[in-house]
């Protein structure tokens, strides 16, 4: 537990302390919110009559916290093997558990942090987003989409060995990701094929599930599916981390 204590209190400052990945994390976001907000302004997708911004705001939302936990895990883990912190960490009492435990407190934190943010944003009347009765159901989706991306950033850190190796797998993996998930544009709009292969990833059901509990286009049973699915997706991305991690670049 000190162990545990003391990396998280670690990894809160030095993130709170880097000003750059602070303005990227919360603002990159809200650029996407803003642009696809003057461009939809008013519209509504002719498939569905739904307003644009129903589908643009918890797309957008859930790939933020998404891109945050995989970019934040993914670039900490490839620093801290490079600069042999992982391996004087392995040589004291502290567990692999710890290690990981403290990644994802930060990053469920972040992730909250963000949805709040980007949420008031969207409810201005400007974007013209309306809540749900279900939006508290949006935080189960968010724990689990959260899990199942550190998982992949944590996949990508063990396997990059510089900065530009994390953010060229993670950007690969992440913007085709949210275009075919229907983060940027609605999946209602897209071809059939685009839509049956939007089922394959775990952003779609990030994205589903935050739709679902914050808008009310889906029922309390599309929400404990996507949940289901997510977390099946955790467990896979789990089992593959656990068993790819490296505490140095030498073994």
């Amino acid at each position: 537990m000190s162990a545990y204590t003391a990396l998280s209190r670690a990894g809160y400052y030095a993130y709170v302390r880097d000003k750059t990945t602070l303005f990227f994390t919360f603002a990159f976001p809200l650029l996407f919110l803003v642009v696809f907000g003057l461009i939809f302004s008013g519209k509504s997708v002719q498939q569905s009559g739904k307003p644009y911004i129903d589908y643009i705001a918890p797309g957008v939302l859930s790939w933020g916290v998404a891109n945050a936990a995989v970019f934040g895990v993914g670039f900490v883990l490839m620093q801290w093997r490079r600069d042999d912190l992982l391996r004087l960490i392995r040589m004291t009492p502290a567990p692999l558990t710890s290690v990981l435990g403290s990644r994802y407190v930060l990053a469920l934190a972040i992730g909250v942090v963000q949805s709040a943010l980007f949420v008031g944003i969207a409810l201005l009347p400007f974007f013209g987003l309306t809540l749900a009765s279900t939006w508290p159901l949006a935080l189960a989706v968010l724990v689990l989409g959260v899990t199942a991306f550190l998982m992949v950033g944590v996949i990508v850190g063990s396997f990059a060995r510089t900065p530009e190796a994390v953010a060229a797998v993670a950007n690969c993996l992440m913007i085709p990701m949210a275009f075919l998930s229907g983060s940027f544009f609605p999946l209602d709009a897209m071809p059939a094929w685009m839509q049956s292969l939007a089922h394959a990833l775990p952003l779609y059901y990030f994205n589903d599930g935050v739709s679902a509990a914050l808008t009310g286009s889906g029922s309390g049973t599309d929400i404990l599916v996507d949940c289901g699915v997510l977390a099946v997706f955790a467990v896979v991305f789990g089992a593959i981390a656990l068993k790819t991690f490296r505490w140095s670049d030498k073994s």
